[in-house]
């Protein structure tokens, strides 16, 4: 397994590399989202079907223009999104024009967070923009809470890990639809 720093994880990204990494609850696995193999790849090692799509985590909200269409919800419902970020918040956002099919899945929508995990932001940072966020787990299977709890049959199927703690959230960020607030996963 590659021990990787933010600046090493860089490279191993730009190439379609999958790297695991803390984030708010659980470790979490992340590639670039436009490139398409590096995400095929992702969804392979997580046995994972593209049509449930993917959630995507960025530092602030400049990196997801053209990923998703916040301007497309009414006004009240962008103030509500907008007033939980950053933080362990996932709304489902009207897919913009950069957001491919490999990402949305069969939706219309596209999973987003904007992280206060200082990790995960720096991450987002360093990369200039988001990334795929989801457990480093196989399809099924627990999420790993700690770096000891991941699936040492994933581990060596990974480009790379940025060590690091978790946010000590109890829960995975809950998951709300932005346009009628219903929560998804809680």
């Amino acid at each position: 397994m590659n021990e990787l720093t933010l600046d090493t994880a860089l490279p191993v990204l730009r190439a379609g590399g999958v790297v695991a990494y803390p984030t708010e609850a659980v470790w979490g696995l992340g590639c670039d989202p436009a490139h398409e193999a590096a995400v095929m790849k992702l969804l392979q090692l997580k046995q994972r079907p593209v049509e449930k799509g993917m959630i995507l985590v960025a530092a602030d909200l400049a990196q997801l223009d053209d990923w998703v269409r916040l301007q497309a919800l009414p006004a009240q419902r962008q103030a509500v999104v907008l007033a939980s970020w950053p933080g362990a918040n996932t709304w489902i956002l009207p897919a913009g024009p950069r957001a491919p099919r490999w990402i949305t899945g069969a939706h219309s929508g596209i999973a987003v967070r904007i992280s206060a995990h200082p990790l995960v932001a720096a991450l987002c940072r360093a990369w200039g923009g988001p990334l795929v966020s989801t457990s480093a787990n196989l399809a099924g299977k627990p999420p790993a809470r700690t770096r000891t709890e991941l699936d040492p049959a994933l581990l060596p199927l990974l480009d790379g890990l940025i060590d690091g703690d978790t946010g000590g959230l109890a829960q995975p960020t809950p998951i709300r639809d932005a346009l009628s607030g219903q929560i998804l996963r809680s």
